[in-house]
């Protein structure tokens, strides 16, 4: 019954329908915040969201039922328990801030379909590179911060008076957010020489630091989808070899089959001889 069940929920077509529940469920959260979808179709829409979470309902429990404690032994299995829970709360008094968390719902989407999973999947993995680099990166900041708030402090206050502004700068800086006419150029009118600090900081933040990010990611991407492909491999190679297990297991009973038959001629063949020889003995003799 297990097997049934799991064959069920976790068939394609299946999957496919709750990846369209998904989308109209996002569709019908997002109408619900137009008021005059509300009062058009408000009861409808509000139908069509129970009908979508008691569909996800009894789909979870069909996964716990199939998989029982293995279900949460993956994440996205929890991640896609706790969203479809938080949809059961009820969304009055303490927990009303709950009501807006149902639009998680479309989250879904991520544990669905294959390729949004293996993009978070990459992220996930990359999280200990990224934050190596990050440290990088504030480590950086931190110390532009200290010579922008000792060089610049008295003269700009309010973007280089403290540390936490200098920070605030800097990051603002980093995205070339108005960073040359709104920051570099008036701070070089006071100090002609700014350019030997601000120029070499972008350089490395925006350039070098930040593309580090983009770098990890990719071959986070990379490895995971390297992963995906040596696991398929193994299972086709699993596959093959049971099928030809199986094959062997079917030729060996063929040939034993055949083994058997032709031990049970040969003694026919010998009893009929034998009789035969006994028959024609006494004929002989007389």
């Amino acid at each position: 019954m297990r097997e049934t069940v799991e064959r069920w929920v976790y068939h394609p077509t299946t999957v496919r329908i709750i990846t369209g529940l998904i989308l109209i469920n996002a569709i019908v959260l997002g109408l619900e915040t137009w008021d005059r979808a509300m009062a058009v179709a408000g009861p409808a829409m509000m139908a069509v969201n129970r009908l979508v979470l008691a569909v996800f309902v009894v789909e979870i429990a069909a996964k716990i039922y199939a998989r029982r404690h293995d279900f949460f032994r993956n994440g996205w299995n929890l991640f896609d328990f706790v969203v479809v829970a938080i949809g059961l709360l009820p969304a009055a008094g303490a927990l009303e801030v709950l009501r807006a968390l149902r639009v998680l719902r479309v989250l879904r989407l991520m544990s669905v379909v294959p390729q949004m999973r293996r993009v978070v999947d990459a992220l996930l993995a990359a999280i200990p590179g990224i934050s190596t680099v990050a440290a990088l990166l504030l480590l950086i900041f931190y110390v532009g911060a200290v010579i922008t708030t000792n060089l610049f402090g008295d003269q700009f206050p309010d973007w280089f008076g403290s540390i936490g502004a200098s920070l605030y700068t800097l990051f603002q800086i980093m995205t070339l957010e108005s960073w040359s006419a709104g920051i570099v150029r008036p701070v070089m009118a006071v100090y002609p020489y700014a350019w030997a600090f601000f120029v070499p900081f972008i350089l490395v933040t925006s350039f070098a630091v930040l593309n580090l990010f983009v770098a990890i990611v990719v071959d986070s991407m990379a490895a995971v989808h390297k992963a995906e492909q040596e696991r398929a491999v193994a299972a086709m190679a699993e596959t093959a070899e049971a099928i030809s297990a199986a094959e062997e297991a079917r030729l060996l009973a063929r040939l034993d089959t055949m083994a058997q038959d032709l031990t049970d001629l040969r003694a026919d063949m010998a009893r009929h001889l034998h009789q035969a020889t006994a028959e024609g003995g006494p004929k002989a003799g007389s």
